[in-house]
């Protein structure tokens, strides 16, 4: 076993911003349930009774909402009263829960009264959150914990010298107003629910805890463990073992002064051959961090994920991503829980896919887990979305920890092969640099990964030319395009050309159409089922003839709201290109589609 101390793959934040991982399997207690809110779109739960600004000298008064003040007798002015509003369940969005609250894009302050006791007093505690839409400012007991932006990322803090045995007051100051400067911007296809999303929950670690770790199999190897443990406020030599009881390993090994250490080590004959992890066979292995201090149990799978020439290997042999994109929405409501992500990768493997591409942002946490379950090979991306604003520091930044916080969050999960840096952007040199700073961070993070983004396409002479300049930088160049609904001709589509410089693996990222579920008509009537089966008919033989081509992921999986759609009688407020309708009723579409796959299936057996 080859020892390095003193090095680290991910950056070290402040202690009490570093992000817990693998925070199922730790000591936790949860925070979800009914929470008090109060709507406020003019944000008066800042000021002062009669200030007109935010003043950081009047942070003790009564009058701010963080504060939970009470009135200790009648004839005090008091003008708000968690205990007397009303509730929302968390996690959830406000949105779908109050009809009200439908469009509303603003503040909302939310309030959880808890007791707790730590179960040792040399413990610590952590406030953790799977996600926040859009901007959160956290206060417990009165005391600003911090701010956290990004919409579909993990977060916490450590509030072991706030919390109290009785009554605490946790109050989240919830924002999903868009702006430009934001990451995803303004103008998204999707829609923008508002809330605590994702589960809050109470970690309670000891003294000295397994902090970040990565093990996962070396890169260019296929039987080398390696990675990397991280321990907080450990001190130097600290040992800790790493047990695989299943392949008989258990190695230990010792921290640097920092409680850093990396790590590989050769899986030998004699502990038995590693079973891969892959869609038909998703094998998990328990692994397991002992210290002096606890335990932490992980089920990992192992696998190789790379590109040769034109081809995805995984595990050593060619594949195609028999793939389907996927919001975060299950019956017009955010999904955030088990049985959400079960529904939606059930849809999946029914139609035949061993990919997903989970667009436009990271997902929970649940959809990974499932997928390294259910054999799924997954796609991340981030919301660079469209026109982001590309010449703006604040906006890379927050791009840069957004892509920090899912890599952080994912990068034990072997359903996840490809980072997605980005979807649809307009070319330009400050994109360029944007999205090339993106992927140098990406590789330094994780280098076992391929990294990609959803690119856009030009014509030249009737032909469709893939030649994005960041594709030199992708592993996998993967583009959208819709023909036959946002232009081109059906009947003609099987006869297109497209060419590509690149000697890559292409993957489209994007093609469908609309259809509202029991519209019926002629294959030439928009909307109807049986044009988007049409649609995907003549794509799908399109697609087989594209240079390169190794796999598809289309638009979408389940129907989905969006404000920009209103077409009344077909849309209303729905994106309708999904194969199945947002009730669960499969379209037309679907059964072709399912058809291709199996074939595709038998082609790369």
């Amino acid at each position: 076993m080859k020892i390095f101390l003193g090095f680290l793959l991910l950056p070290i934040m402040a202690l009490s911003q570093v992000l817990l991982i693998n925070t199922s399997n730790r000591n936790s207690t949860t925070l979800n349930g009914n929470w008090n809110y109060i709507v406020d779109p003019y944000e008066t739960g800042y000021y002062n009774f009669h200030s007109e600004v935010y003043d950081q000298k009047n942070v003790n008064s009564p009058a701010a909402f963080y504060n939970n003040y009470h009135a200790k007798n009648k004839s005090e002015l008091v003008e708000y009263d968690f205990d007397k509003s009303p509730f929302l369940s968390i996690p959830g969005d406000w949105n779908s829960q109050k009809e009200n609250l439908l469009y509303y894009e603003g503040t909302l302050w939310l309030k959880k009264s808890f007791d707790y006791n730590l179960s040792n007093s040399s413990n610590r505690l952590f406030l953790y959150f799977g996600a926040v839409n859009y901007k959160a400012e956290v206060y417990l007991n009165g005391t600003k914990l911090g701010v956290h932006e990004g919409g579909f990322t993990p977060f916490n803090f450590e509030i072991t010298s706030v919390v109290k045995a009785k009554d605490n007051y946790l109050v989240v100051k919830v924002d999903n107003k868009r702006f430009k400067e934001a990451v995803p911007t303004i103008n998204t296809d999707w829609w923008n629910y508002g809330g605590i999303t994702r589960d809050v929950l109470l970690i309670e670690e000891p003294a000295v805890f397994i902090q970040d770790y990565t093990i996962q199999l070396k890169k260019g190897t296929n039987s080398t463990i390696a990675g990397f443990i991280k321990l907080s406020n450990a001190v130097k030599d600290e040992k800790i073992t790493i047990s695989i009881p299943e392949l008989k390993i258990e190695k230990e090994i010792q921290t640097s002064a920092e409680g850093n250490i990396q790590f590989e080590f050769s899986v030998s004959s004699k502990s038995g051959k590693i079973k891969y992890w892959s869609p038909t066979s998703p094998k998990l292995y328990e692994v397991f961090i002992k210290t002096s201090h606890q335990t932490l149990k992980d089920d990992i799978g192992f696998r190789t994920i790379e590109t040769k020439g034109v081809d995805i290997l995984l595990n050593g042999k060619s594949i195609y991503l028999r793939g389907i994109s996927i919001h975060e929405e299950y019956d017009g409501s955010r999904a955030n829980g088990e049985s959400d992500a079960l529904v939606l990768l059930t849809w999946a493997k029914e139609l035949g896919c061993n990919f997903i591409r989970l667009a436009h942002y990271p997902h929970n946490e649940y959809m990974l887990r499932m997928a390294d379950k259910m054999g799924l090979m997954v796609w991340e991306e981030i919301p660079v979305y469209w026109s982001i604003d590309f010449n703006n520091n604040t906006t890379y930044n927050n791009a840069k920890n957004q892509l920090t916080e899912v890599i952080t969050r994912d990068k034990n999960r072997a359903s996840v092969i490809i980072w997605s840096m980005a979807n649809e952007t307009p070319l330009s040199e400050a994109r360029n640099s944007f999205l090339k700073n993106l992927i140098n961070h990406t590789k330094m993070l994780d280098s076992t990964r391929l990294i990609s983004a959803a690119l856009l396409t030009r014509g030249e002479k009737g032909v469709g030319i893939i030649d994005d300049k960041i594709g030199e930088h992708l592993d996998i160049v993967a583009f959208n395009q819709y023909m036959g609904w946002y232009g081109g001709d059906l009947a003609t589509a099987p006869n297109a050309k497209w060419e590509t410089p690149f000697n890559k693996p292409v993957v489209v990222s994007e093609f469908g159409g609309d259809a509202l579920q029991g519209l019926h008509g002629t294959k030439d009537e928009r909307w109807t089922e049986e044009y988007q089966e049409y649609l995907y008919q003549q794509n799908l033989l399109m697609i087989e003839k594209i240079p390169n081509i190794r796999g598809i992921s289309p638009w979408i999986l389940t129907d989905f709201r969006s404000p920009k759609r209103v077409l009344p009688g077909i849309q209303d407020g729905y994106n309708r290109k999904g194969l199945i309708s947002n009730k669960g009723i499969k379209k037309k579409a679907f059964f072709t589609l399912h058809a291709f796959y199996k074939k595709m299936a038998l082609q790369y057996n």
